[in-house]
């Protein structure tokens, strides 16, 4: 199987990655924080070196500003609910993924907020100037991806930060598409918050996923329970992360993560530099071949590149590269209606290719084949 799914989740991992998570599991296998016996220890110094490994990787003085979920999803719902109350106005993007749209979608619909959604231009993306003129004096939060997951483009963050921060607003970045590829260094930017998950380009195991926040940004939590700390008091500790993890962590699942993010670190530039060239290649082949239509008219940013054939629906593309060619790639509308409506895919959809750090140029030019073949069928 020739794998070009990466944008939903990395694969194969490094082997190191699942050492260790079997390790954590058959050597430790505790409660992190919640004893103090040696394994118990154990575990919660996995947890800490995790989040040191992720302030590296994101270029942020303190771990403790990093708050772990079960996935990306988890992190922007907490990110979300937790800082927007009634009354509030919220701006989005249509380039965003359900993970953001349904819960501001939702509390839009019962009335709770007002909504503000932003199409990008022709060069396929939302600028600064767009963001100014939809903020209000009711304007809480911005959200806007780094970069998409349908059409692999990046948005002008640094840019939209700064109007954030002088209108006062909270400005949230979906890195799902980018962390382990292009630079996020939030602090710096200007940005408020960072949701991530640790299951694609940090190259760890799934239900693994953070958000971090910045010093004096306020969330309140989801949930409430046990955090290990505080223990004598009924109510949610106020220090962070505790006061927004309650539960049991997963520690196997963070021993990976941790791994994972230490591979990539010190190896990003070389990952963006063979994704990038990829993608390009990918992109650029795509166009050559008659009767295909990508979903942008120039290179993607990241290693994503959508794309149509003929009269064909993406899913019976897809099916076909699947089933004949052996193939793994996505068709369907990638749990990202508004881009594809701004498209004009929301019917047919789109064949999304998605290379990782384990690609070869082999495999995106028997991509480029198949799909040749399959444009001539078409015709």
């Amino acid at each position: 199987m020739i794998y070009l799914d990466n944008a939903a989740t990395s694969f194969p991992k490094p082997p190191e990655v699942i050492r260790a998570v079997i390790g954590a599991m058959e050597k430790i296998g505790a409660n992190p924080g919640r004893a103090g016996h040696r394994l118990s220890l154990a575990a919660g110094r996995i947890v800490w070196n995790c989040r040191e490994e992720l302030a590296r990787m994101l270029d942020v003085p303190n771990p403790e500003n990093i708050v772990f979920g079960s996935n990306c999803t988890d992190a922007l719902n907490l990110a979300i609910y937790g800082s927007v109350s009634e009354g509030d106005h919220v701006i989005t993007t249509a380039l965003e993924h359900n993970s953001v749209l349904r819960p501001i979608n939702g509390m839009a619909h019962r009335g709770m907020i007002t909504w503000t959604m932003l199409t990008p231009g022709g060069c396929g993306v939302v600028t600064a100037e767009q963001v100014k003129g939809a903020i209000t004096s009711k304007t809480r939060l911005v959200v806007v991806n780094q970069a998409s997951n349908v059409v692999g483009l990046a948005q002008p963050v640094e840019d939209i930060a700064k109007v954030t921060r002088r209108a006062g607003v909270t400005l949230l970045v979906d890195a799902a598409q980018s962390l382990g590829v292009l630079p996020v260094s939030p602090e710096k930017a200007g940005v408020d918050m960072v949701a991530f998950p640790g299951h694609k380009g940090l190259l760890g195991p799934f239900g693994t996923g953070a958000l971090w926040i910045r010093e004096g940004v306020k969330v309140r939590p989801l949930k409430e329970g046990g955090t290990g700390s505080s223990s004598e008091s009924m109510l949610q500790p106020d220090e962070m992360p505790e006061a927004l993890e309650s539960g049991t962590l997963n520690m196997a699942g963070i021993a990976g993560l941790m791994v994972g993010t230490r591979y990539v670190r010190l190896r990003r530039q070389e990952i963006y530099e063979q994704e990038r060239g990829l993608s390009d290649a990918m992109w650029e082949g795509l166009q050559n071949i008659h009767g295909v239509c990508t979903l942008t008219t120039r290179r993607p940013d990241v290693g994503v590149v959508s794309f149509n054939v003929g009269g064909f629906t993406s899913g019976e593309v897809a099916n076909k590269l699947d089933v004949k060619y052996g193939i793994a790639t996505r068709g369907g509308l990638h749990c990202a209606p508004a881009v594809h409506t701004h498209l004009g895919t929301l019917e047919r959809g789109a064949v999304r290719a998605s290379v990782g750090h384990n690609t070869t140029r082999a495999e995106v030019d028997a991509l480029l084949k198949a799909v040749c073949e399959i444009a001539r069928e078409a015709s």
